[in-house]
């Protein structure tokens, strides 16, 4: 899977994790978390103030994408959480945003599920008209850290 680099994400400890956005986009929003050092593998192989951090990273970019799809498309419906490490061999996980306007029988199974072809299609393909969007889920964020900075303080 062809990843792009977006804004990052903290880490506990004022460290920084890279949040990025995938190479195909037909649920747009899609983002992947990923985790500091490459050769962790689970998300048990952190000590528990990181792996708390990671997953505060992660519903913190889920609700990042959750209300920038919120604003730009009246038919969002949900965020789909997922921490895998299937096929790729390091922690990371997925935030996928959910719409009314997918198909019937796709709206209710993991996107995993989606015909091979979203995958690879030129048109779902990253690029600069996800710009908005990818500007408005880093400006939620950020919403969000200076909204947990303020209570943490």
């Amino acid at each position: 899977m062809a990843v792009t680099a977006m804004p990052r994400c903290p880490q506990g400890g004022g460290d920084d994790r890279g949040r990025v956005g995938s190479g195909q986009q037909f649920l747009p929003g899609y983002s992947v978390l990923l985790v500091d050092d490459p050769e962790v593998e689970r998300l048990s192989d952190l000590p528990r103030d990181k792996r708390l951090a990671f997953l505060s990273d992660m519903h913190q970019l889920g609700e990042a994408v959750e209300r920038a799809s919120r604003h730009l498309d009246p038919a969002f419906r949900r965020v789909n959480l997922e921490i895998l490490g299937n096929t790729d061999g390091f922690l990371h996980a997925h935030v996928w945003p959910r719409f009314e306007w997918e198909p019937a029988d796709l709206e209710r199974i993991p996107v995993w599920l989606y015909p091979r072809r979203k995958w690879t299609e030129k048109q779902y393909a990253l690029g600069p008209q996800h710009d908005p969007l990818r500007k408005a889920i880093g400006d939620e964020l950020d919403r969000l850290r200076s909204a947990n900075q303020r209570v943490g303080a």
